[in-house]
């Protein structure tokens, strides 16, 4: 691990750091849990294209700021947005995973058809993998495409489907060649979610939102070029855009904002006759929550240096997801301890702090350790390759998580 930018990155820093300075007021106060992004975070979204601070090397005919590739100043954009606290632009499923698996293996004509109102967050995308009986195993997935007068005629069923009632586009795997085997029969097609013949059911989960829908497809018809990549190639493709999407699942900068916001509610939220900040029992836990968010930290350092010395990354990278979001899971867990009795108000309450997000998040990232490949899945991979597992935190699951009995829905997506 090389932690030594180098002085000709220090001037680079400092640009960052005032154009956040000068810009830094008009960043949104944070999505919350809303699907599609507000007026004022798509005017921040552009304004950090037109600087190059988020999509920063996609090429300016697909709407980006075509800058070269340069991976220590991505890295410091993502350190000084993360130390100021002002989100980076818009993360979605369009953005974060679909558009890398665009610019990898999508055709000229998509590329400049949907990547730049993506990025603009004018379209919202779902995804269509999850069915019922094919999560972990996606390969076993049963809905099917035959072709028909020069479309895809699709039937079928998907589940865990996120922001599916409120997209406009979704990336689908469906089987359209039947004979082959299972891994060489599936396509990966995008489509409109106005497509006649789609029903879409949310599903409410125990955050009492629906943040997942079920979806189903009778008779729709989608033209044969709405496919990346070929007829069968399905499977490689899908594998691409779960490779963006633990990346997206695993951010560290986002875990240590997590970790920063947990430090000023234990600074603030009261415990007996001083703050919980006091209490050794859950200092203590936010210690080795600490140690272990900061092992994640280096961990995404190592991931660079082996990246600028054209290592894949190896191991390293599965690790990023896997333990990033049974970290996230766990900071919520002892922000809702350092509530003490208020940790347990949801829905409303006059008394709820941040209006709920710590205990929406507690339980949805529940679901999250299921999306992207089940833990259970990663942790075996990682055992058959001899990688030793983090140790977890010692008070990193309160008693509170042990009796729960209810699982976030989560996006139980195969391939780990």
């Amino acid at each position: 691990m090389d932690l030594d930018y180098g002085p000709q990155y220090d001037v680079f820093r400092e640009e960052v750091r005032q154009f956040l300075q000068t810009h830094g007021h008009r960043a949104p106060d944070g999505q919350g849990r809303a699907a599609r992004p507000s007026p004022e975070a798509v005017e921040w979204q552009q304004l950090l294209i037109l600087h190059g601070y988020t999509a920063r090397t996609i090429p300016k005919e697909y709407g980006g700021y075509g800058a070269e590739p340069d991976i220590l100043k991505s890295r410091i954009i993502a350190e000084e947005f993360s130390r100021a606290g002002i989100p980076a632009g818009l993360a979605n499923q369009g953005i974060s995973m679909l558009v890398p698996t665009l610019l990898e293996l999508g055709t000229e004509a998509q590329k400049r058809q949907w990547i730049e109102p993506t990025l603009n967050g004018e379209i919202v995308w779902c995804q269509g993998y999850s069915e019922p009986g094919a999560g972990s195993d996606l390969a076993a997935l049963k809905t099917s495409a035959r072709v028909e007068n020069g479309d895809f005629v699709i039937n079928g069923q998907k589940i865990w489907t996120s922001t599916a009632k409120q997209a406009d586009m979704i990336f689908c795997l469906v089987r359209t060649e039947p004979d082959a085997p299972k891994h060489g029969s599936i396509s990966y097609l995008i489509f409109s979610m106005d497509t006649p013949g789609i029903e879409v059911r949310p599903l409410k989960t125990m955050t009492g939102h629906a943040e997942f829908n079920e979806t189903f497809f009778t008779d729709v018809r989608v033209p044969l070029d709405q496919i990346v990549g070929q007829r069968g190639q399905g499977w490689y493709v899908a594998n691409a855009t779960l490779g963006h999407e633990r990346g997206m699942l695993g951010d560290p900068d986002a875990l240590e904002n997590r970790l920063q916001a947990l430090v000023r509610l234990m600074q603030k939220e009261r415990i007996g006759q001083g703050c919980a900040m006091d209490n050794a029992v859950l200092r203590d836990r936010l210690v080795a929550l600490q140690a272990e968010v900061a092992a994640m930290k280096f961990n995404g350092m190592r991931i660079l240096s082996n990246s600028l010395r054209g290592d894949a990354g190896g191991m390293a990278k599965l690790v990023v997801k896997l333990q990033s979001c049974e970290l996230a899971h766990q900071i919520s867990a002892l922000a809702i301890d350092a509530m003490g009795e208020m940790g347990i108000l949801y829905h409303g309450s006059e008394r709820e702090r941040e209006d709920g997000a710590w205990q929406w998040n507690y339980m949805f990232q529940l679901g999250l350790i299921i999306g992207g490949g089940t833990a259970q899945i990663q942790k075996n991979i990682i055992a058959e390759r001899g990688l030793e597992m983090p140790r977890e935190p010692k008070f990193a699951t309160p008693p509170a998580a042990e009796q729960a009995t209810a699982v976030a829905s989560g996006q139980n997506k195969g391939a780990a």
